[in-house]
């Protein structure tokens, strides 16, 4: 298990997310169509997994328009924004806040937080995603990870960008 914390209260998750050098673990995911999206519907792409409990937070609505704004010195790189929110609602915070330089993936019927390790496992977000980023090369080859220490924090968006280069 790792140990983060929610606001300085201790929480854990399910175990340790892949770190650099490791192969990605293969997922599906929901798109918001509905349509599955798998490592493969973003082959020869690098990769910016920006993972986090729900869109309806703050921090986590802050990390969507960071990577938006960002999306474009990003060159060859898919960012995909992953929680176990239902696609109807990550559709609808993208069209509200003008999100449209990176892609809204829901975790809702996959076994993607146990493959990741990611998944919380107590307190009051248990069964939700954990603050993580995961940078992947265009052969899913791990280029950077990072889990938020603290999950109302940011994460890391200069390690991100200079994960990229």
């Amino acid at each position: 298990m790792a140990s983060i914390t929610l606001k300085g209260n201790p929480i854990n998750t399910l175990g340790t997310i892949p770190a650099k050098g490791d192969s990605a673990p293969a997922f599906s995911l929901v798109a918001n169509d509905l349509s599955e999206a798998t490592l493969e519907t973003f082959a020869g792409k690098k990769k910016v997994l920006n993972i986090f409990p729900s869109v309806d937070t703050p921090t986590c609505a802050t990390s969507i328009r960071t990577f938006n704004k960002n999306a474009a010195e990003m060159g060859n790189t898919a960012v995909l924004n992953i929680s176990l929110d239902l696609p109807f609602a990550q559709k609808r915070f993208c069209g509200a806040e003008g999100i449209d330089h990176v892609q809204t993936l829901s975790a809702f019927r996959s076994t993607f937080l146990e493959d990741y390790s990611l998944k919380i496992v107590d307190g009051p977000l248990k069964g939700l995603c954990s603050r993580v980023i995961i940078v992947l090369g265009e052969n899913n080859e791990v280029l950077h990870s990072e889990q938020v220490s603290e999950i109302a924090d940011e994460p890391n968006y200069q390690n991100v960008l200079a994960a990229l280069k």
